[in-house]
């Protein structure tokens, strides 16, 4: 066994220990994944992020995204990684087709039944998150001080995001339900999205968001992770809150705090995206709940 992959059991063991679990009960946990699969959108992806990958060009799936990451971390060598930025949840079993004529196969023909570790980040394209970052901006430009992407937002009566957030829960679950079919004995880690935006005060024009909006944002993502951690408690998968666990990382915070870049990136990114930064942050977090899945199952 290699001294890297003795860390590795160490550091499991321990946390164990601490939680009281005897060794014998701890012993069947401590195996490192063999086969692991990425799947997800361009979160996990990590668009412009250096070493971009070409297979294909348009997925923009960087060697240093948190997949990558976490593979190394607990070496593992038989690691496939298939996100792709713009992906939803149908394309999980769809083929996508991106930029230069490219095409992303579907995401769930990497999945095998010896595959014994999945992570996933999906549903922010089904929402179209960025698209009403971008939304509010424009709004934002003549009303900087209220909240006119709300109140396009709820004119109805009834808030559309919230609506939209409502519609793709149970396509999570789908998407949760097809992995165990496909690798019944996989450990599945569902993993949110950093928190772009500050819970109250914005930065226009570094976040071109209007003032009354940046809460209002903020409480949309609250809403999606909400959702993305209550499909992970009802369909067998461990959730990471990456959104929780990145407060003062946001798209207003200084280079070099932030974990989530603004319209204008300051480091190599794609406009708001995470980082190298924030993917190593969330490539953490998956690795702790690793840990703590190791603990449930023993």
């Amino acid at each position: 066994m290699s001294l890297h992959r003795r860390v590795i059991f160490a550091t499991i063991a321990t946390v164990l220990a601490a939680l009281g679990i005897p060794a014998s009960a701890a012993a069947k946990t401590l195996a490192l994944p063999r086969h692991y699969v990425a799947l997800g959108d361009s979160y996990t992806a990590g668009p412009l992020i250096p070493i971009q990958r070409p297979d294909p060009v348009g997925c923009e799936r960087s060697t240093n995204n948190y997949p990558s990451l976490l593979a190394a971390a607990l070496a593992i060598r038989d690691f496939t990684d298939v996100s792709c930025s713009g992906a939803k949840t149908d394309n999980m079993t769809a083929a996508q087709s991106v930029l230069l004529l490219g095409t992303n196969p579907p995401q769930f023909n990497a999945l095998r039944p010896d595959t014994d570790l999945v992570t996933l980040t999906i549903s922010g394209n089904d929402i179209g998150f960025t698209e009403i970052i971008y939304t509010c901006a424009r709004a934002a430009a003549l009303d900087p001080l209220g909240n006119p992407c709300q109140r396009e937002a709820t004119a109805g009566g009834s808030d559309i995001n919230a609506q939209r957030i409502a519609a793709v829960a149970p396509k999570v679950a789908a998407v949760l339900e097809g992995i165990h079919q496909r690798s019944p004995h996989a450990t599945v880690l569902l993993v949110g999205y950093l928190r772009i935006l500050p819970p109250t005060r914005g930065c226009y024009p570094v976040m071109p968001i209007a003032r009354g909006d940046v809460p209002y944002l903020d409480g949309v993502q609250q809403q999606l992770t909400g959702m993305l951690a209550s499909q992970a408690f009802r369909h067998g998968a461990f959730f990471v809150d990456s959104y929780a666990r990145s407060l003062g990382r946001d798209a207003c915070q200084p280079p070099g705090v932030k974990w989530v870049e603004a319209v204008t990136p300051t480091s190599p990114a794609a406009p708001v995206h995470p980082n190298a930064a924030g993917m190593q942050a969330v490539a953490d977090f998956a690795l702790d709940t690793l840990k703590y899945a190791a603990a449930r199952v023993g």
